[in-house]
């Protein structure tokens, strides 16, 4: 074996590998030099636990109607004869599809699109984050924010909501201006909250900052609420992300987009990988799209079982929040990890979101509701 640099040996078929006779084996994360501001930090992500009920990361649980899953499969199908291919890089099919479902004069040239809404703000802050800028956020809210902070080497700064997680105009506003940073982000219902947003918050803080305004619109179709899009005209600072994740019952796709001046587009190609978007993707959710009123077929059903929690949970003794979306918020747990973990005893599971004494439930079907709701009344709260 022909010696490394400094005489050391390295193994074959790895260059720079020290050999056996001198290596110290590495089996922990914290023994590699991994970047410093990244160390003793765990990974995001829920629970995954396999029970029969899982209401706690506001999947549809209706899934997909059986004729459109079939007119999905064969636009894949036709499409994976030509993998060996590249995809087209400008997925000029799909944003044609989005920008016809969201109508009201959006067009093709303002539509990007990534893999889920969390690559899309990944590339959003990308572009207008990065060393030396700063994103401001209102929370509670998505606990992701941070995170794409920290990924882009963004500071990230934050602003607290009034008691019942609402925002006035005048004070997000007001908290901009102090804050002054680079990039807002709005989450437009609130997540974890499934707070309503009015356009005059929107307004407000766009008018507020020179920087740039992201709403993040993930639960948009849950909402009685017109969407922000509409507030796109004449304000090129400002930015709408949308998700096929959550109404569309298209998580495991992975299909997140976004609204806005087409020369944000233009920022996000700076920093997108080589074809990010598959042929495998593109075509599946060009499909769904084709079926739109039936993908969203079940929006109303999972607001009424939204709503049938919102009402039912006082009579258990917890307090609910208002909410837009389909998921709820709900407080007067007297200790969240014991009642989390007492339902995943009983086949069902839903979240724990860190803000004391509250857990969150996805409203799901009729059947899953009534189980929910039934398990918590016999889950002891005390």
């Amino acid at each position: 074996m022909r010696g490394a640099p400094g005489g050391r040996a390295t193994a074959p078929g790895h260059p720079g590998r020290v050999g056996a006779s001198s290596l110290v084996r590495v089996t922990e994360l914290a023994d590699l030099p991994i970047r410093d501001d990244l160390r003793g930090l765990s990974p995001y992500g829920a629970p995954q636990i396999d029970v029969p009920i899982q209401l706690n990361v506001n999947e549809n649980n209706f899934g997909i109607p059986a004729e459109v899953a079939a007119d999905i499969v064969a636009a894949v199908a036709e499409v994976v004869s030509g993998v060996n291919r590249y995809p087209d890089r400008e997925f000029t099919a799909l944003r044609e599809a989005l920008a016809a479902f969201l109508g009201d004069g959006v067009t093709a040239e303002q539509i990007w699109a990534a893999n889920g809404s969390n690559e899309v703000i990944q590339q959003f802050l990308q572009a207008f984050g990065g060393p030396g800028r700063s994103l401001l956020g209102f929370t509670p809210s998505y606990s992701m924010y941070p995170l794409y902070a920290r990924g882009t080497h963004t500071t990230w700064r934050t602003a607290s909501r009034d008691a019942d997680f609402t925002l006035r105009p005048e004070a997000a506003a007001a908290a901009v201006r102090e804050a002054r940073p680079d990039v807002v982000v709005l989450a437009r219902p609130n997540n974890p909250t499934g707070t309503a947003l009015g356009l005059d918050v929107i307004e407000a803080v766009y008018e507020a900052t020179d920087g740039m305004v992201l709403v993040d619109e993930a639960y948009q179709e849950f909402s009685e609420l017109p969407s922000a899009v509409g507030l796109l005209p004449g304000r090129p600072r400002l930015a709408v992300s949308r998700t096929m994740s959550k109404a569309f019952a298209f998580a495991g796709v992975r299909l997140g987009y976004l609204v806005a001046d087409p020369a944000v587009g233009d920022a996000l190609r700076l920093v997108r990988l080589p074809y990010h978007l598959s042929a495998l993707t593109q075509a599946a959710a060009t499909a769904a799209l084709g079926h739109a009123s039936e993908m969203l077929a079940n929006v109303d059903a999972i607001k009424r079982q939204r709503d049938r929690i919102i009402a039912e949970l006082p009579g258990l003794g917890y307090s609910p929040w208002p909410s837009e979306s389909n998921f709820v918020l709900f407080g007067g747990v007297a200790d969240p990890q014991r009642t989390f973990r007492t339902l995943i005893e009983r086949g069902i599971i839903i979240r724990d979101v860190g803000i004391p004494h509250t857990l969150r439930v996805t409203a799901g079907t009729a059947e899953e509701t009534t189980a929910f709701l039934a398990a918590l009344a016999e889950t002891p709260n005390n």
